[in-house]
């Protein structure tokens, strides 16, 4: 049965062809809605209602742009109504879940537990700098964020994402330009990895804790953003990034355990969760 076809029938109400589109890029508008949530639940919930709302309203769908960027549009809009309700991130989110983790010997028996039993529980720096990128992202505003995560990390075209957030070519040139020149700059000032001004270190600081066997030089070069650094202007180092990110599913790394639970670390020490251990499926359940 031919792609066309198979959207007909889906829009004449078959949802089994509706449900073949929709994972044709499910794993990737799930990948997208967690670094915009950065909350697997969320991301379940909203995949879900995505998908049920985008096959209710399948009639509307008039082919001026194409299925999936009709279908992350509606996405879009039921992560902006749920972003809307949390505050920014400051650039010291990290830093303050650190001083958290350390000042808590619960946590950290968390980390050890989920590194040493999960299947998902490794350490790689790569994906905490990925980590740090989705980290970062979420000090924009969030027009800002979504416009930079579709075109630097999922490829969309500024016409598509014209269409998801409803701007002109124009504004969503000017988000991006407006997004990538502060991230650049957060990343010139924080990242001591990359730039030599930077103040934070984190991401070697918790191999050397969770591969203290692993030579830290040897994985340190197996990043290109490292043998870059001193050759390369800092927006060529923010491409490389990006390029590190896109090869990168938050969802299924090596390490997304691991990582869930220093973004739960975070948002608890910046008040967007209210105790580390108070979650669905956590400790306390």
């Amino acid at each position: 049965m031919e792609k066309e076809d198979i959207l007909q029938s889906a829009i004449s109400g078959d949802i089994n062809a509706f449900q073949t589109l929709f994972a044709e890029f499910q794993n990737q508008l799930k990948s997208y809605l967690y670094r915009l949530l950065t909350d697997r639940d969320d991301v379940d919930d909203i995949t879900h209602d995505t998908f049920i709302k985008a096959f209710t309203y399948i009639t509307t769908f008039n082919r001026e742009a194409s299925l999936k960027t009709w279908v992350f549009k509606i996405a879009t809009n039921l992560a902006y109504d749920h972003l809307k309700k949390v505050k920014r991130w400051q650039a010291d989110a990290q830093d303050r879940a650190a001083d958290l983790a350390i000042s808590s010997e619960e946590i950290k028996q968390v980390f050890w537990m989920v590194h040493n039993t999960s299947p998902a529980g490794a350490y790689e720096m790569k994906e905490h700098i990925d980590y740090c990128f989705t980290c970062i992202s979420k000090t924009l505003p969030i027009e800002n964020q979504i416009a930079l995560i579709l075109k630097n990390i999922y490829d969309f075209q500024v016409k598509e994402i014209g269409v998801i957030l409803e701007k002109t070519e124009g504004i969503i040139k000017h988000l991006l330009n407006d997004a990538r020149n502060t991230m650049t700059d957060i990343f010139e000032h924080r990242c001591a990895l990359i730039n030599q001004n930077g103040v934070c270190h984190q991401c070697s600081h918790i191999n050397e804790i969770f591969n203290p066997k692993q030579n830290q030089q040897e994985e340190l070069m197996k990043l290109e953003l490292v043998k870059a650094s001193k050759k390369y202007n800092r927006e060529q180092l923010f491409t490389l990034r990006t390029l590190l990110v896109k090869a990168i599913d938050p969802l299924h790394a090596s390490g997304t355990d691991f990582h869930e639970e220093i973004m739960n670390c975070l948002k608890t020490a910046i008040g967007e969760k209210s105790d580390f251990f108070d979650r669905s499926g956590g400790e306390n359940d």
